[in-house]
């Protein structure tokens, strides 16, 4: 994905480095970035090389504050990106490595057609995997104090790998964010979750198909992927179902939705006990989909609600599900009146996780908490009727 247009891998949260300011002058903090290193018992001449004519990266920075892409509707995000050519790649490259795609599932869990998604979502099966130098852009996004803290061990990590021989501070490229190889995976996810799947020492996540793959499991695994469980099924809604019951934010058991009305649009849905989400991406008039733990583990790959939602989805139409049924949705607010209502939101107390002009995973239950405030149908998907109501 990057594809130089997606965010960042969301990672396992890491402490912040200890006492490294943020912001400055940009060489003063390189030298305290240095001092830190070698205070963790990196070589002088390694940390020397590692930092060797670093240079912030404006491109980096205009790239983290313009992540347009994201404020685009389910429908339109998915349809602008699964296309006809990478469902014939995911089923091409399923086929062509399906011993690896049967290991990964053995080995770590995790099914074929969330890896293709993944692996045709962050770099198109390997083929875009981003022009950023690595090292500068985790240095600049280290240096930036909107999200210092996330970055940070990344440096570090990188310099544990460039000890390795798999990181070179002035050739290695990536996304914006850091992310580096197929599956876009950051330096501390690298060194400690990185497989070599073929054997041959090293991991290579550039050049070596099964250790991106298997990487790319193993991390999902890690990140609390369960073996054997499904992650999203569509489904079809019954009229006048509570809508305020639906949102990531509220869980039934299968049982209990399936009591309710809601039945799927193929196939059979998780087992009775297990625990579940209705999610509407736009609203009970738009498509509809039931999502389960392993659903929630992908946020902790990436922290879009649309993104997740149709990586979700693309990896359930890989393993044979059919094109969703896109509904009538109201229309979608635009990104500047999202942020209006983020704002309306904001003074009557709701926590939106900032006013950005995304409908993400904290603005939808604030959105919901208002409209039932208001008598409207509280289904998390803002019309002009709600921006306009209070």
């Amino acid at each position: 994905m990057r594809l130089s247009i997606l965010p960042l891998l969301a990672i396992l949260a890491a402490p912040a480095a200890a006492n490294t300011p943020c912001g400055g002058d940009f060489r003063a903090f390189v030298n305290t970035m240095k001092a830190e290193a070698l205070a963790q018992g990196r070589a002088p001449a390694t940390v020397d090389a590692f930092f060797r004519n670093v240079a912030q990266d404006q491109r980096v920075l205009r790239a983290d504050r313009s992540q347009t892409m994201f404020r685009r509707d389910f429908t339109d995000f998915a349809r602008s990106l699964i296309s006809r050519n990478r469902m014939d790649n995911a089923a091409r490259l399923g086929t062509q490595h399906a011993a690896l795609f049967d290991r990964a599932r053995r080995e770590y869990g995790v099914p074929r057609g969330i890896l293709l998604a993944f692996w045709a979502f962050e770099t198109d099966f390997g083929a875009v995997q981003g022009d950023y130098n690595t090292r500068d852009a985790l240095v600049t996004l280290s240096h930036d104090c909107r999200r210092p803290a996330l970055f940070r061990p990344h440096v570090f990590a990188a310099i544990a790998l460039q000890e390795r021989g798999q990181f070179d501070p002035q050739r290695t490229k990536g996304a914006w964010a850091g992310e580096i190889g197929m599956v876009q995976m950051l330096p501390r996810d690298i060194l400690e979750r990185g497989v070599d799947g073929d054997g041959d020492g090293r991991v290579d996540l550039v050049n070596s198909v099964p250790d991106a793959i298997l990487s790319g499991a193993r991390m999902l695994r890690d990140l609390g992927w369960r073996a054997g469980e499904p992650w999203l099924h569509e489904i079809v809604l019954p009229d006048g179902l509570d809508w305020a019951r639906t949102g990531l934010h509220s869980e039934l058991t299968v049982a209990e939705w399936q009591r309710m009305g809601v039945r799927p649009r193929q196939g059979s849905l998780g087992p009775a006990n297990m625990r579940a989400s209705v999610l509407l991406p736009q609203g009970r008039k738009g498509p509809a989909f039931m999502v389960y733990p392993n659903f929630q583990v992908l946020f902790e790959w990436n922290r879009s609600l649309v993104y997740v939602t149709t990586a979700a989805y693309f990896a359930t139409r890989i393993e044979g599900a059919p094109v969703f049924d896109p509904g009538a949705p109201d229309p979608s607010l635009s990104p500047e009146e999202v942020r209006a209502l983020q704002q309306k939101l904001v003074a009557r107390g709701h926590d939106v996780g900032g006013v950005d002009g995304i409908l993400g995973a904290m603005t939808r239950p604030a959105v919901q908490r208002e409209q039932a405030r208001l008598g409207l149908p509280a289904d998390g998907w803002p019309t002009r009727a709600l921006l306009n109501g209070f």
